[in-house]
């Protein structure tokens, strides 16, 4: 949002020498972000192109023909300096006794076409010129260029030029305004907040002078739809003549980027701005049957918006119409058909408050952002609109003349009422963490337009004004208190407080930051995606939670899974020449089921791409299977989970892979993204993911007991062995097996060496494997050893049909 600082002037007086003001531009915008409305940049605007500096007034005393060439003159101009200067001049109405515009030696000229250019003392056709006398598109001010620009005979010599065209150097505060700051989405809004900061007052604009002309032209107004219009202001103006604005106008619009149009719609914007009031003009003579009738109309009706496109309205959005057909798509944008030309001789006004949930989905649903709807949307003042609207039609009448052809039409049934409740002084003060005297406290409160009445020592009666829409809590008057209190004044504790933590351990943020380590330190990068996300990605529709008031159909439903949104991320990576990626994510899943709204919590792992990153040493392996299972098993390692079962994963989710589970509850599943999962991602290449039950797995590890041991002093001994097996065996088996020989010396169990090929019998496959033997009381014996190892031989030969090669 752009604010003028010459602009915020016409409300509150920010550069006078009072007590706390007279600011500089540049302290202002500190002013502003320390009580809440974050000034983004500063930047300085010159109404006229470099402002007309170097630019003097001056009067020709002398013009003669130039002696070598019959169009040029060669003039005396006195500038109010010790000497008078000679300017050769080819303007043909140059004359002596004129007041004229004069660039002297050393001033860039700023012309309307061209670049700029610098004044130097030369010699033209012999004659020496000391300067240049202008012609108004020379120096920025109009466009013509038929002569010099000539001033009146009273005009001083030698003051500046742009103290003669009384021009002032402005600077534009580029705002980021938050939601929850309607009030101040206007200059007045903005100088209010200056005004309870400075503890001074603003001016609202003056419209005493608001009077009915005559009762012409009487256009009845009809409400439908009160709940989307709590109130409708209105009012006419006839015999208006539609022209270009005059200067003033145009240049406060042109500050704030805004294009000027015509007289008529100018002022509505320059009210709009102003004071934080939409309005709407309307050819008065368009207005079919001569009834304005504020109503919703039927789906899919055909409307033409000004930008010339056709729009196919929903039976949820607010129009304002005639008799016949719509004519405004109601605080969002205008008809094509109904607006103010150059023609127009009649203008109907309107100055409405509408209901900002009906106005933010409709211009959500038409993908249009106006000025108009910005403001609507967060919440306009109910009790501007009869104010806005009187101030434009005297702008209006003084600028485009006509009468105001009938009373003021306000359609206001069930009128809203201020906020009241109860403040504590007490409570203020706990939230802020400071003692701010009462005496402050209420000084605070009611420079921000609030009426505070003391209830008792500690309490206070507020009644908030309709234009605070988002101040409703005791909270939020505390927030008020603070930031025109300042921030930077709460001083900042000396010293820290602790108190015991009683809850459950392990905490799950901590355990969730120690495998967000673990990954992150293994070469993953965590990643956060949108909860909200498209219905497509949904695997079962049926418990689709969907959002009521989506921004996009893209943004429909609340995720189901974790995978779909991260594929996005794949996606976006790929298409940046980064393919290899390495991913996790912890976040939540939503369902409804059985009508009820149930969240999981997940973690999820993601690997695409190659293994490894580029190396001059070393060949490139595309990541597999396998690559996503280490990550897996290292997450159960960190946590200490043991004593799962495995089994291979038989859903749509994914095209092959396993789980890990204990007794009916699945704590991951992992393996490989289905096609056609890549297929709506739009993901070229295979990614590998694992989906965990972070529930489950912190229920387990709160079950968990840690076990401390000392390492063993006694040596560890590894045998090897080749099996040939059955391809159905698994390793798992194996592993079992193993184990339940003899728990207390076999320590671990390990994969070498897996070899499946044509030199092998059909359905067979080689494993080579190692065990880890231990006694944690003595050393093993070669004896020990060898019955342990014949021991595991037969239960592998029995149990898994295992034949041991040589």
């Amino acid at each position: 949002m752009k604010i003028s600082y010459n602009w915020l002037k016409q409300f509150v007086q920010i550069d006078q020498p009072t007590a706390q003001a007279g600011k500089t531009p540049q302290e202002i915008s500190l002013i502003l972000t320390d009580i809440g409305l974050e000034v983004e940049s500063v930047e300085k605007v010159q109404p006229v192109l470099g402002g007309l500096e170097g630019l003097v007034i001056g009067e020709v005393l002398t013009c003669v023909q130039h002696p070598n060439a019959d169009r040029l003159r060669v003039t005396t101009v006195n500038v109010g300096g010790a000497e008078n200067l000679q300017i050769v001049c080819g303007a043909p109405n140059v004359a002596a006794g004129q007041k004229v515009v004069v660039a002297t030696v050393g001033t860039t000229v700023y012309p309307l076409a061209g670049e700029p250019f610098k004044i130097k003392e030369s010699k033209i056709r012999g004659e020496v010129s000391q300067g240049m006398i202008c012609a108004e598109d020379e120096i920025g001010l109009g466009k013509s260029h038929d002569g010099i620009l000539i001033l009146a005979n009273d005009t001083t010599i030698g003051i500046e030029a742009k103290n003669h065209f009384k021009l002032e150097d402005d600077f534009v505060f580029e705002i980021g305004l938050t939601p929850n700051r309607a009030d101040a989405a206007s200059h007045l809004g903005v100088a209010r907040d200056l005004a309870a900061f400075f503890r001074s007052e603003y001016e609202m604009p003056d419209i005493s002078a608001f009077k009915i002309d005559n009762e012409n032209l009487v256009i009845p107004v009809v409400v439908e739809d009160l709940n989307a219009c709590p109130r409708y202001s209105s009012l006419t103006i006839s015999g208006v003549t539609v022209s270009e604005s005059p200067d003033w106008l145009k240049d406060k619009l042109k500050i704030i980027g805004l294009r000027p149009i015509n007289n008529i719609v100018d002022v509505t914007n320059y009210v709009l701005h102003g004071l934080g009031q939409p309005l709407h003009a309307f050819d008065a003579d368009k207005i079919l049957g001569a009834k304005v009738i504020v109503k919703k109309v039927a789906e899919n009706t055909k409307f033409e918006t000004l930008d010339g496109a056709t729009r196919n309205l929903s039976v949820e959005d607010l129009m304002i119409c005639n008799t016949e057909a719509p004519m405004c798509i109601a605080g969002v944008f205008g008809g094509k058909t109904s607006g103010v030309e150059m023609e127009t001789k009649n203008i109907f006004l309107e100055s409405a408050y509408f209901n900002s949930v009906s106005v933010r989905k409709t211009a959500k649903r038409h993908a249009l952002k106006t000025d108009s709807s910005f403001r609507f949307e967060r919440g306009t003042d109910p009790e501007m609109t009869v104010t806005a609207l009187k101030y434009a039609a005297l702008l209006i009448k003084e600028l485009a003349g006509g009468e105001i052809s009938s009373s003021v039409s306000d359609i206001y049934p069930n009128p809203i009422r201020p906020f009241e409740f109860e403040v504590s002084y007490k409570n203020i003060n706990k939230l802020i963490g400071a003692e701010i005297p009462p005496a402050e406290i209420k000084h605070i409160i009611t420079a921000l337009g609030i009426t505070a009445t003391s209830t008792s020592d500690d309490t206070l009666a507020l009644r908030v004004p309709t234009f605070k829409v988002d101040v409703t809590r005791e909270c939020d008057i505390t927030e008020e208190v603070l930031r025109i209190y300042g921030y930077n004044n709460i001083a900042i504790p000396s010293k820290v407080n602790a108190s015991l933590s009683y809850s459950t351990k392990p905490e799950k943020e901590n355990t969730q930051n120690v495998i967000a380590d673990m990954l992150t330190s293994n070469g993953f990068a965590e990643i956060w995606c949108n909860s909200l996300t498209k219905l497509a990605y949904s695997k079962n529709t049926a418990e689709a939670v969907h959002i009521l008031n989506p921004l996009s159909s893209d943004l429909s439903v609340m995720r189901q899974g974790l995978l779909m949104p991260a594929l996005e991320s794949v996606v976006y990576n790929q298409n940046r020449k980064n393919a290899d990626v390495k991913f996790y994510e912890f976040g939540k899943t939503y369902h409804l089921i059985n009508e009820k709204y149930v969240e999981r919590a997940r973690l999820l792992l993601l690997i695409a791409g190659a293994k490894e990153s580029e190396q001059w040493n070393q060949i490139i392996k595309p990541a597999t299977f396998y690559n996503l299972k280490a990550a897996v098993d290292a997450v159960f390692t960190r946590l200490g989970i043991a004593g799962y079962q495995t089994d291979t994963v038989a859903d749509d989710n994914f095209a092959y892979g396993i789980k890990y589970f204990r007794g009916d509850k699945t704590l991951v599943s992992f393996g490989a993204v289905t096609k056609s999962d890549r297929k709506i991602a739009d993901v070229n290449a295979e990614v590998f993911y694992a989906d965990f039950d972070w529930t489950a797995l912190n229920d387990i590890i709160k079950k968990n007991k840690i076990v401390h041991k000392d390492v063993s002093k006694y040596p560890m001994v590894r045998r090897d062995l080749s099996l040939l097996i059955d391809q159905n065996i698994t390793f798992d088996l194996l592993k079992g097996i193993a184990f339940k020989t003899d728990k207390k010396l076999i320590k671990d169990v390990g994969v070498f060496d897996v070899y499946v090929g044509d030199k092998l019998p059909e359905g067979k496959k080689s494993y080579a494997l190692n065990f880890m033997l231990q006694d944690e009381e003595q050393t093993l014996t070669e004896k020990q050893i060898e019955q342990t190892m014949q021991k595991l031989i037969n239960n592998l030969t029995q149990q898994a049909g295992a034949e041991i090669r040589k």
